[in-house]
């Protein structure tokens, strides 16, 4: 649920933009593909705090779960000043991709405003990995709703220009997304410091400078994880910007039938996270065959909920299709992206939990090498061939997506399953 609320604010973003028309759309498409590019590589390498924190709580060790997060916190400042000079930096990128000229200018601007909030985003996910990573994810739900219940007037006032304020159009958006960001993380950080079920783990409790040693193991495990995610991200990215160069319909028909599956994908993504938390507390306590089977009914539970995302999306794809827009052009081109949307659901779902089991072993480097060859050398060839050879359009982009997601899912899949085999026949005690 924190998941599916979070992404809302993307969502609340595409839908009222939408509605100030295409050039609007395509803007906050192809700034949010070029924000999801370094943004996911910011958030896979902060995973690497939950397994951290879990396998330490598991076994007992409450400060020094702590103590990981503090050092986490350090990651993620320097993680954001990353952030916020590379999306301040990513013109040429636009001009060499040939973005619609309407839509460049918009979308630079979008993401300028967006960059502010990249330093509150960071420090909340550290916050928030540190205390999914001890069981405790009401805060994330509780985050999320507050996150979408305040984007929705702020959007309103700065894209329309209210209280006083101009009227941004699509750019309001990066600046209400930014404020929103650094409040979550404000009020999870007040939350976390007066809950009593934290004080056992002191996170505030002191001031630590940066830790070399603690650092360079977290970032000897997120480093792949931000490689795995930031390719998976990369191909969405990639497909984005393509589709960019066909012109404002394709593109404004992509980030709807995009927004929505990513809205979906929040529910697995969640799934995932909590595997990864009960996978690596199994481990802390030297219980293999409570980690693997954390994993296999992890994978069960993801493959029911994207039955019912592909459900929704085969059945009633002119009504989620209405929510986001009105226009004539757009409408029937993204009705046909969702009905193929609807068949990488499960694929999309086995890649994301199996990938979450697998970062609970902090088993990151593998599973980063596979993604590569899933989506880089399956997936995005193949899209780019059907797209502008094959001259399938957008759909056929969306058909090298699913190609990528389904050779991913079957390589994670199966390296989990090896790797939680291998660890039920290691010695009682090994590491």
């Amino acid at each position: 649920m924190g998941n599916l609320a979070g992404m809302g604010m993307n969502f609340v973003d595409t839908v009222m933009a939408g509605q100030l028309g295409a050039v609007s759309l395509g803007a906050i498409a192809i700034g949010g593909a070029v924000w999801s590019a370094v943004f996911l590589f910011a958030l896979g390498v902060m995973m690497a705090v939950p397994p951290a924190v879990s396998q330490l709580d598991g076994a007992r060790q409450f400060r020094a779960a702590g103590a990981v997060t503090r050092q986490g916190c350090w990651l993620a400042l320097a993680l954001a000043a990353v952030i916020w000079l590379s999306i301040r930096n990513c013109a040429p990128l636009l001009g060499v991709i040939d973005v619609d000229r309407e839509v460049t200018p918009v979308a630079l601007e979008y993401l300028k405003a967006l960059s502010w909030g990249a330093p509150g985003v960071c420090l909340l996910l550290a916050l928030r990995y540190f205390s999914e990573g001890v069981g405790r994810t009401a805060p994330t739900m509780w985050l999320g709703f507050m996150g979408v219940a305040m984007n929705v007037p702020a959007n309103y006032i700065l894209m329309y220009g209210k209280l006083g304020f101009p009227a941004l159009g699509a750019v309001g958006c990066g600046w209400a997304t930014a404020m929103v960001y650094w409040v979550q993380f404000i009020v999870l950080l007040i939350w976390i410091g007066w809950r009593r079920g934290y004080r056992p783990y002191a996170m505030l409790s002191k001031f630590d400078w940066p830790d070399w040693p603690a650092l360079a193991e977290l970032l000897k495990v997120g480093l792949p994880i931000g490689g795995m995610i930031f390719v998976e991200g990369s191909l969405f990215v990639g497909a984005a910007l393509l589709i960019g160069s066909l012109g404002q319909v394709p593109i404004a028909a992509h980030q709807i039938a995009i927004n929505f599956s990513a809205l979906c994908f929040m529910v697995p993504l969640g799934l995932a996270g909590a595997i990864t938390v009960r996978v690596g507390n199994a481990l802390g306590r030297r219980d293999p065959q409570a980690a693997r089977l954390a994993g296999q009914v992890g994978i069960g539970l993801t493959l029911v909920t994207q039955s019912v995302a592909a459900a929704m999306m085969l059945l009633l794809p002119g009504w989620i299709v209405s929510w986001y827009t009105n226009d004539s052009d757009v409408i029937p081109l993204a009705i046909s992206l969702l009905t193929i949307a609807a068949l990488f659901q499960f694929p999309d779902g086995i890649q994301a939990a199996a990938g979450g089991a697998l970062r609970g072993y902090k088993d990151t480097r593998i599973p980063m090498i596979y993604t590569v060859i899933a989506y880089w050398l399956a997936g995005m060839p193949l899209g780019w061939w059907l797209t502008f050879r094959m001259e399938w359009g957008a759909a056929g982009m969306w058909t090298g997506m699913i190609a990528g997601l389904s050779v991913a899912a079957l390589l994670l899949a199966t390296r989990f399953l090896r790797t939680s085999r291998r660890r039920l026949n290691e010695p009682a005690g090994s590491a």
